[in-house]
């Protein structure tokens, strides 16, 4: 990893769109980079809080240097917020506001990343609250145009969108765009999976491919998803896969397979399903997420006998 490009990341710094994607990417490789950029982000914490002590209450300062101090130690702490969540596990609320008189030339965008195993809130410039699932990337900017706002989405988030009828508000995925003007709904969508799934429960909104060829318009209630590489849509009957937002993995009549296709998505783990037996059955149930992996595992073992190893050299369970 180039050693400028990460500290222009950690100080909040501009990035193009692919030097962002770079940097996040080389922190989600391993947990031994995972680590590395925390220590890295606490040591520039200490740094930069020390120095705002020190010279953030100097009255002879200039008043436009105090606002540069102050801007940073904003753009700073939208980052630093979810390093907490990475060290304590804790549900955070983030607020994302511009230091006043500050004169922008271009449309800033902030990059938010949550861990495996954690989630968190924030609000937009807009008013719109999100909801973000574990291991989930929202990009977004710190001011919205004037005559639309959009956000991109890696992962699982649930958007309270605030109205505005002159400003719709578009949800970027990998393969799909969810747009609203203002309107509660839930979109699952982690790059280079097969599982999109948007479900509605308040407003309208329309679901639409990027080579235009799949579309849907959903009424509260109701759930479009993918499949075969097209929208579907089916009766949203069970709410109780929003749990996330408290914690809690839910699962519905779903298969061993696919309930292990999301255990590797939310704790960022390879489960190697070797034990073919197993696939087909079904289970419901909920668990907390900071109980962890093992403890889904744990659970199922109760109904149906198997064995699993662990490998942390690998990040692999191999189920035997």
């Amino acid at each position: 990893m180039n050693e400028e490009l990460l500290k222009k990341y950690i100080k909040g710094d501009y990035l193009t769109d692919d030097e962002r994607d770079t940097v996040i990417s080389w922190i989600e490789e391993s947990p031994e980079n995972m680590n590395e950029y925390k220590t890295l982000h606490k040591i520039y914490d200490a740094l930069l809080w020390n120095e705002y002590e020190e010279n953030g209450n100097v009255l002879s300062e200039p008043k436009e240097e105090r606002k540069n101090i102050r801007k940073q130690l904003i753009s700073f702490s939208k980052y630093a917020a979810i390093f907490v969540i990475a060290i304590l596990g804790s549900y955070i609320f983030i607020k994302f506001f511009d230091a006043p008189g500050a004169i922008k030339t271009e449309a800033v965008k902030n990059t938010i990343f949550v861990p495996p195993g954690q989630r968190a809130e924030i609000t937009l410039a807009d008013g719109t609250k999100v909801w973000l699932n574990a291991k989930t990337k929202l990009i977004f900017p710190e001011k919205f145009d004037q005559d639309h706002r959009e956000v991109y989405l890696d992962g699982e988030g649930y958007f309270d969108v605030e109205k505005d009828e002159k400003r719709p508000f578009t949800v970027k995925t990998e393969k799909y765009n969810v747009k609203v003007l203002g309107t509660e709904f839930n979109v699952m969508a982690y790059r280079g999976s097969e599982l999109f799934e948007t479900s509605l429960i308040k407003g309208s909104v329309e679901v639409k491919s990027h080579d235009q060829q799949s579309s849907c318009l959903l009424s509260p209630n109701n759930i479009a998803y993918a499949e075969g590489g097209e929208l579907k849509t089916a009766a949203l009957t069970d709410q109780n896969y929003l749990l996330w937002k408290e914690g809690i993995i839910y699962f519905d009549n779903e298969t061993v397979q696919e309930i292990m296709k999301k255990l590797e998505l939310y704790f960022d783990i390879k489960i190697d399903l070797q034990n073919k037996s197993i696939i087909t059955h079904r289970y419901s149930g909920k668990f907390r997420t900071k109980d962890g992996v093992e403890q889904v595992l744990k659970v199922l073992q109760l109904k149906h006998k198997f064995k699993y190893t662990r490998d942390d050299s690998t990040n692999t369970i191999t189920i035997l």
